[in-house]
């Protein structure tokens, strides 16, 4: 009786492993990322950190089933060292950047966050070392330009893989300018606030912008890593900034 279960059990994997038809395989990592950016907005219960853990593991099994191997979502063992220089290289530039907008007088007041002002240094370097790189970066670097731009790609190519990852990476953001529960609720409002629009839209675009400029980093450094460490750059650096001119006065 066990061995029958076990052979059915192993001819259910042996179908499971043939590669997934393409809209099936797109449409169950839409729908991790769609329950996962619920939780995250505050519409379905959350459990922080362990949200991102258990979304990766389940996209990392679309992968799997569809046929997909550590090089379509830009992990490849011949490309970490390159993507690794890549990604160091543009911690250099954004740190430069903001080190430079933080010192001049024209420029200081872009870097002020009131919110961060407000963080311990403890929970600083929990923001930047913790919840960044694995809360934000890794899941959306890893679903995004990992996962969905690499399963895109192989289906129809580069144009459309930049396309739809940047699309829905800009769609990503819109529910956390709409909740008061968000991470970031400095930039919430209300539906019906009169603001409510313009920001929605501001933000669709600009974190779309952004989703280009980060597959195309991708494309060239043919790894996640180096996206990877912009977006950290980007969000770490940018609180550390806020902090130490929150605090040099």
């Amino acid at each position: 009786m066990a061995g029958r279960q076990w052979s059915r059990g192993g001819r259910f994997l042996l179908r499971l492993r043939r590669p997934a038809v393409p809209a099936v395989a797109l449409a169950c990592v839409l729908a991790v990322l769609g329950l996962t950016n619920l939780a995250y907005s505050g519409y379905l219960p959350s459990l922080g950190l362990v949200n991102a853990f258990v979304a990766i593991l389940l996209l990392s099994g679309i992968v799997w089933w569809a046929g997909g191997t550590r090089d379509d979502v830009g992990l490849g063992a011949g490309t970490l060292r390159r993507g690794a220089v890549w990604a160091l290289a543009l911690i250099g530039v954004v740190g430069s950047v903001y080190l430079v907008g933080a010192l001049l007088p024209l420029t200081r007041e872009l870097f002020s966050n009131q919110r961060t002002a407000r963080v311990g240094g403890g929970e600083l370097v929990l923001l930047m070392c913790v919840q960044v790189p694995l809360g934000t970066v890794l899941l959306e670097e890893y679903g995004f330009r990992g996962v969905l731009y690499g399963l895109v790609r192989r289906y129809a190519g580069t144009v459309a893989a930049t396309a739809v990852s940047s699309l829905l990476f800009g769609l990503w953001h819109v529910l956390g300018t709409l909740h008061p529960a968000v991470r970031h609720p400095a930039l919430t409002t209300d539906i019906a606030h009169p603001h409510a629009v313009p920001l929605v839209i501001g933000t669709l675009l600009f974190t779309t912008a952004a989703g280009v400029l980060f597959c195309e980093l991708r494309r060239r450094s043919n790894s996640l890593l180096a996206p990877m460490g912009l977006h950290w750059a980007t969000n770490a650096l940018g609180y550390l900034t806020a902090f130490a001119l929150s605090h040099a006065h």
